[in-house]
Order: structure tokens, then sequence, then C-alpha cells
């Protein structure tokens, strides 16, 4: 852990592939002594996370570019470039790109750990053929994440 400011420079984050999303990690919790998490997303146009609840971060996002709606319990709004989402924990909520060409926000979770379920995902999208879903749902349990399929 740093005892002073962390500087990383734009070029220095550690890239992760999952849900369809480049998901950039800038700080992690190793950094923060486990007080936040910073990520970046890239969304393809058409996709996102399917629904989901968060029972140990709160989750901030902060629209770069895009069209990007997002999900709060029982409809999705459009949020445009320069708009913020917060989602507190035990929040049903999920994001996608809705225009045609990608997306852009940053992810900032409170406390932090929600980057290495990102990172255990992305382990599983990696490997050859279609991610192991029963898999990908244990390791978001695991990480106090409900995933709503289906």
């Amino acid at each position: 852990m740093s005892t002073g400011p962390i500087l990383i420079q734009p070029d220095g984050g550690h890239e992760l592939h999952e849900f369809g999303d480049k998901m950039t990690v800038f700080l992690n919790g190793e950094q923060t002594a486990g007080q936040m998490a910073v990520m970046a997303a890239e969304t393809p146009p058409g996709m996102g996370p399917p629904p989901h609840i968060h029972h140990n971060e709160d989750e901030l996002f902060l629209v770069i570019d895009g069209s990007i709606s997002y999900f709060r319990g029982d409809d999705w709004v459009p949020v445009r470039p320069g708009g913020v989402v917060y989602v507190p924990r035990h929040s049903l909520h999920s994001y996608r790109n809705d225009g045609d060409t990608p997306s852009h926000h940053w992810v900032i979770t409170t406390p932090s750990g929600f980057e290495v379920f990102f990172a255990r995902c992305a382990e599983e999208f990696a490997k050859p053929g279609e991610p192991a879903i029963d898999r990908i749902v244990e390791i978001a349990l695991e990480h106090g994440t409900e995933l709503l399929l289906g």
C-alpha cells in the first residue's frame, strides 16, 4: 500500500476482458488499502453485463462518451456523456451500450474487491469456447454478487 498519492498514467492500467467489456483497472484494493477500485470500461455496441446486485460494494459510473443506458430496478434510462450514476449496494442494476460505436465510462467501487471479481471472470471468458456460465455465477456469489440471468 502506498503512503502517499498514487499517480497512474493513461497507459498504466491492467486490461481485463469480461462480459463483452474491456475493463482497465487503474487502482485496486492493494493500492488503496481496500478503500476503492477505479476502472475504465469500454463497451461494444449492444453489450453490457446482465442485471445484477452487489451486496459488498457501492458503485459509481462516470459517463465519458457513447450512448449508454442504465437499468435501475425496472426501467432503462439513457445517461449522456458527463452524467453520473450512483448505485448503492443491494440495488438491482446494469448498463448497456445502445449506440453503434463503443461507449466509455469510469467505474469506481467502494470498498475495493469488485476488480478481483472482474479478474476471475476474465480468466473464465479467456478460456476456449463459450464461458461456463455456472462458473461465472459461482464466482459472482463468492464476491457477494447475484447475476440475474435469463
